[in-house]
């Protein structure tokens, strides 16, 4: 005659069932084992979660018809307004032009001068450097090349008296030692090269911007 044992009622529930278990018979039953490993999520939500949500960069300056005109005079004296073309944009020292304005060509020229200047307002690569690092841009394109320009022009102290007194002798000197085409006070280059005169700028800035206001 057989007969179940009595159990102890404070053993553990999986106690009490190896016991029935084994006078049944039957194969213990492996305890269940947590998984070492967690699950990799799955190949979409893994995707999801690495890929950066990209944010619209913002035009740090408004371009005024003002602006326009500044910018265009700058060009005319840096030799790369080509009739206002946007050839002007990939022109490097030198005068050679550059297929691709994904980013500064950074082109060394060994003319007169030796320049990697580059764009229509001839940006030095250090200089384009800290231009598009800080306002963020992604392109040497015409309008990341304009935005840049205007930060100098910033940067100088010139942008501030332009806007409220337009193109003066003051303006152009605080410029004179970003760009060594424009006259310094005593009329020359900052930097001993070429430059174009006082008079001769403010007539092509005021054609200009009466030009952009038909416009």
């Amino acid at each position: 005659m057989s007969f179940l044992p009595c159990l102890d009622p404070s053993a553990s529930r999986a106690a009490l069932l190896g016991t029935v278990a084994l006078l049944a018979g039957l194969p213990l039953a492996a305890p269940a084992q947590r998984p070492l490993i967690a699950p990799l999520p799955a190949p979409e939500e893994r995707l999801a979660v690495a890929t950066p949500v990209e944010t619209p960069v913002r035009e740090a300056y408004t371009i005024t018809a003002e602006r326009r005109a500044l910018l265009n005079t700058i060009r005319y004296a840096e030799g790369t307004w080509i009739g206002g073309r946007e050839d002007g944009y990939r022109v490097i020292y030198g005068g050679g032009l550059v297929e691709r304005l994904d980013r500064h060509p950074e082109i060394t020229v060994r003319r007169r001068y030796v320049s990697a200047a580059a764009g229509a307002y001839q940006f030095l690569p250090a200089t384009w450097r800290e231009a598009s690092s800080r306002l963020g841009l992604r392109d040497f394109g015409p309008r990341s090349q304009d935005q840049a320009a205007l930060h100098l022009i910033a940067k100088r102290g010139a942008l501030t008296p332009f806007d409220q007194r337009g193109l003066t002798p003051e303006v152009l000197a605080r410029l004179a030692p970003e760009w060594a085409s424009l006259p310094a006070w005593h009329g020359g280059s900052w930097y001993g090269q070429p430059v174009k005169s006082v008079s001769e700028l403010q007539r092509f800035y005021s054609d200009e911007l009466r030009r952009l206001r038909r416009v």
